[in-house]
């Protein structure tokens, strides 16, 4: 009879353990003084920002491998190693730029494209520089100089989205460069000043014709320009960019994989993403010069380690590839390298669960980048539920975020791509006191906050994964017919 009562419980504790829901597995390994020691590290000045290519990015890289590794997630099959190297191009800030025609002179200049130039001859009015303004003007070996974005809109946002269009357009037509001339206020200025002549990095495999064709923004404040072209189409200019040098950058894209449970469904992977990097040493606020990125991104790395320590310890029927990527602050460069060099085939990622940061003004919420755009928004709101958060979606469309982190890169290819961030509302005050400031440092971050926040994520990831039904895009999306080609569905 004792024996007898005794395999009883063992059953009953059996049956107990195996029924331990998601929400409990997620508790068990998320907690609050981890998250704070990872983020404290990542995000300290011994770090230095961990800009791209730097020794510090590459510690903080090693110290995301330890971490993948100590959990018993796999390194990138068919190796012993959690790199993947990526080859980056950096390019200097140029030491002299001007442009002239007759007695004039502004040397205002951001360079878009990071070749130099050494111009003497005519250059061509075209208006804004799209496709109607051309006609039948031969523009074959001169200079195009146009009005910045469009006619209706000159704004700085649109004028970026439209420049990769007139350069296009401009290379097309045969142009050897291309002017925008805009006219910003002093303020708006010294940002762009700050962001384009700086320090640039490409992926080295892009932009083989850099060298030939130049791209740059001239601030003509008094619309000296402009009024040259009144009586003119076409004028003599001298234009100089010189000083851009050139040199090879090794970085890395940390990346590990955990098997799925199921099967059928192991053969689909989950990405759970992240980028790493941030923008290093700057411009010095009350005596301090380090960007610690603390929200950005310090925590969105550590989201994706709290994902993959669970998963490691309790793995979903779906496989797991966790990434966590370099360049990001410089134009997505680490997931732009990565979807064109793949460790395990596109079509097998069903879907990137990415997670990066600016900030956050509302504590109760966890804010998906693109959470209707995808089939698993449930999956995802229910988790947040479950912890305290309501999911929202994105609050400042007008700010293109969907476009501006590394999902972007992996939506292209058709792979279904949200990000999910800290709850905002709004784009205002509270998030651009810590966005790419020096103030983004770990002891401003609510910690009870981020534990709901990253439990929040945990279970999203494991209810998507272990969901029967496999995630894709909302039919009608922009990237819905990518993902049927992707897949071929």
């Amino acid at each position: 009879m004792k024996k007898s009562i005794v395999l009883t419980l063992l059953f009953l504790f059996t049956i107990s353990i195996s029924a331990q829901d998601d929400a409990e597995k997620v508790k068990s390994t998320v907690s609050k003084s981890e998250i704070e020691g990872h983020i404290y590290f990542l995000a300290s000045d011994e770090l230095k920002g961990r800009q791209t290519g730097s020794p510090e990015n590459k510690i903080a890289a090693q110290y995301l491998a330890n971490m993948l590794r100590g959990y018993g997630v796999k390194p990138i099959p068919e190796t012993t190693s959690y790199f993947q190297n990526v080859e980056l191009e950096k390019t200097s800030g140029a030491t002299k730029t001007e442009f002239k025609t007759g007695a004039l002179v502004l040397n205002k200049i951001a360079t878009i494209t990071s070749g130099n130039a050494n111009y003497k001859g005519k250059a061509i009015f075209l208006n804004h520089g799209l496709e109607e303004d051309y006609n039948t003007i031969d523009v074959k070996g001169k200079y195009v100089i146009v009005s910045i974005g469009t006619k209706d809109n000159k704004n700085i946002r649109p004028a970026f989205s439209k420049s990769k269009e007139k350069n296009e357009l401009a290379k097309q037509k045969g142009a050897i460069g291309i002017i925008e001339v805009a006219n910003f206020d002093d303020p708006t200025w010294m940002r762009l000043d700050h962001y384009l002549n700086g320090e640039k990095m490409i992926v080295a495999d892009q932009n083989k014709d850099s060298d030939s064709f130049s791209h740059t923004w001239i601030n003509d404040q008094n619309e000296d320009i402009s009024k040259l072209f009144v009586k003119n189409k076409e004028i003599d200019i001298e234009f100089t960019v010189e000083g851009i040098k050139k040199s090879a950058v090794a970085s890395q894209n940390v990346v590990g994989y955990v098997e799925g449970t199921d099967p059928k469904l192991k053969n689909e992977y989950i990405i759970y993403s992240a980028h790493y990097d941030h923008v290093g040493i700057g411009k010095a606020v009350e005596n301090d010069s380090i960007y610690n990125g603390a929200r950005d991104n310090a925590v969105g790395t550590v989201t994706v380690l709290s994902a993959a320590e669970n998963i490691a310890k309790y793995p979903t029927k779906r496989s797991a590839l966790f990434i966590l990527f370099t360049g990001e602050e410089k134009g997505l460069l680490g997931s732009s390298w990565y979807v064109n060099h793949p460790v395990i085939p596109l079509h097998q990622m069903v879907y990137c669960f990415n997670s990066d940061n600016g900030g956050y003004n509302d504590t109760t919420l966890a804010t998906i980048i693109g959470l209707s755009r995808t089939t698993a928004q449930k999956d995802i709101e229910d988790a947040a539920t479950k912890f305290g958060l309501k999911a929202i979606d994105d609050p400042a469309p007008e700010q293109g975020l969907f476009d501006r982190s590394d999902n972007v890169n992996f939506a292209a290819k058709g792979i279904p791509a949200p990000t999910f961030s800290m709850g905002f509302t709004a784009f205002d005050e509270e998030i651009t006191k810590y966005y790419h400031q020096v103030t983004d440092n770990p002891d401003t971050l609510d910690y009870d906050y981020l534990l709901k926040f990253f439990q929040s994520y945990v279970l999203a990831c494991r209810n998507i994964a272990n969901n029967a039904t496999t995630p894709f895009w909302v039919e009608g999306d922009k990237y819905y017919e990518a993902g049927k080609k992707l897949y071929k569905k």
